[in-house]
């Protein structure tokens, strides 16, 4: 019983730590260096030769696991515990320019964290590196060293893994892709048998195929479905690439016409093809919150009223809570991806080579990215906002919330009970393993989860 106290009271501490030092709003640790005395700047010029010792340190723990994987270090309860406390000390440390402080604490981290060991050490493990790249001008090699990028090829294979052996990403498209089908359903009469999809981050056009695969077991040859797909992508390689994969699939179904128009990030909806007796659907599938600012999504939810859709679908990361310092923020990632890593341990081993390119290639390099990202700091980023919020901002923008048919829900589950394979649990009809599915809102949203913990929301929207 003592011992249950003692581990309460060390998380406690822990949040507390956030809670008393979030209170100030900071500005941009970067821009405060700009400003520091030479006495100061010599002084964070002077630690990267301890930030390189604490780099030579993790490059040798990354050697020995990529030539041997290492037995699993099984890490208790308490110590769980202390290495969350050292994470949130270090950020506090770093926030208030104590970088002696937030060096030594970096050090023990480095000494006990595992990339093949327990969630918990895998999750600090990529938090400690985004936090020793934030100590760093980005003119240093050590801040390249840290932020390598994977290369497009790690990238794909990573997120391929990733939506092949969890259902975190397919039940985002499969929800979404149920209402859209419902929403051409609706307007048959109308439509000229013609659905227009804008995807505005088509992410290798993953989504798709189960679209192209599900209209056309409603065309016939004699009644052709015609689907337009624009995407909008990162770089040309990845729209080229989306269109040769989707127009390569959809040869496979010769009662559907399919077209794909591939746009670059930031173009103007004006240049979008437009038709008449079309369904017109949006889809916004991770997408708002990887904007730099609120002004940006005010920006994009006006251009998409304007073209008066039947129906947009909303599919995000929700947080607990609204965060507006890099403190809070920082708590609030933490909580997601630790989420993220602990039910990767339900879909896949962890000797797994696939599980260390998902960790490594995309849900890593998502952490350091958004710990290096200076609008994180701001009272202006959207991201991890709760679905209120997002409930909010689309009444604002002149949208009503639908209600999402028992369709979805039903599907939802399925995809759980099918998807969590690898340590199979008793399937109770809402949850699989540590996954669960449930309709908030009265119907108008339907959310996946991580045991207590909510990874995601989908909920439907109409122009007023």
């Amino acid at each position: 019983m003592e011992d249950t106290y003692e581990k309460e009271d060390l998380l406690n501490l822990s949040l507390a730590i956030v809670t008393n030092s979030g209170s100030d709003e900071r500005t941009s640790k970067r821009k405060r260096r700009d400003t520091l005395s030479p006495m100061q700047q010599h002084s964070y010029e002077g630690c990267e030769g301890k930030i390189y010792r604490l780099l030579q340190m993790r490059e040798q723990m990354l050697k020995l696991e990529s030539h041997k994987v290492r037995k699993a270090v099984v890490v208790e309860d308490g110590n769980g515990l202390h290495l969350i406390h050292l994470l949130l000390v270090t950020a506090t440390a770093i926030d208030q320019n104590k970088v002696g402080s937030a060096l030594e604490n970096l050090s023990e981290l480095y000494q006990n964290v595992s990339l093949n060991g327990e969630s918990m050490q895998r999750v600090v493990a990529y938090f400690a590196d985004g936090l020793a790249a934030r100590l760093l001008t980005r003119k240093s090699p050590f801040y390249d060293m840290i932020m390598k990028e994977p290369t497009n090829e790690e990238e794909f294979f990573a997120f391929t893994h990733l939506y092949r052996v969890s259902p975190y990403y397919q039940f985002a498209h499969f929800t979404a892709n149920q209402s859209i089908i419902e929403a051409f359903e609706r307007e048959e009469a109308i439509n000229n048998r013609t659905l227009h999809v804008i995807d505005f981050d088509i992410s290798y056009g993953f989504q798709w195929p189960s679209l192209i695969q599900s209209l056309s077991e409603k065309a016939s040859s004699g009644n052709r479905i015609s689907l337009r797909v624009t995407g909008f992508g990162r770089s040309l390689e990845e729209l080229q690439e989306t269109e040769n994969r989707l127009v390569s699939f959809s040869k496979g179904f010769h009662n559907l016409t399919f077209e794909f128009q591939g746009l670059l990030r930031g173009s103007k909806l004006i240049y979008l093809k437009k038709k008449k007796d079309e369904t017109l659907v949006v889809n916004l599938v991770f997408y708002l919150d990887t904007l730099h600012n609120y002004l940006e999504v005010s920006d994009t939810l006006k251009s998409i009223h304007s073209l008066k859709p039947s129906i947009v679908i909303l599919v995000e990361q929700e947080g607990s809570r609204s965060s507006r310092s890099f403190l809070s923020r920082f708590m609030e990632s933490l909580h997601y991806f630790a989420a993220m890593f602990d039910s990767l341990d339900d879909c896949l081993p962890l000797e797994s080579a696939e599980r260390l390119g998902i960790e490594k290639n995309h849900l890593g390099k998502d952490i350091k990215s958004l710990l290096n990202d200076d609008n994180i700091s701001g009272m202006n980023c959207p991201k991890h906002e709760k679905k209120e919020t997002w409930k909010a901002r689309m009444g604002s923008h002149a949208f009503r919330a639908g209600k999402l048919s028992s369709k979805s829900m039903i599907q939802a589950k399925l995809l759980l009970k099918i998807r969590t394979h690898y340590c199979p649990h008793q399937f109770d009809g809402e949850s699989s393993g540590g996954f669960r599915v449930f309709e908030r809102d009265d119907g108008r949203a339907v959310s996946l989860g991580w045991q207590d913990r909510c990874l995601l929301t989908a909920s439907l929207w109409h122009c007023v």
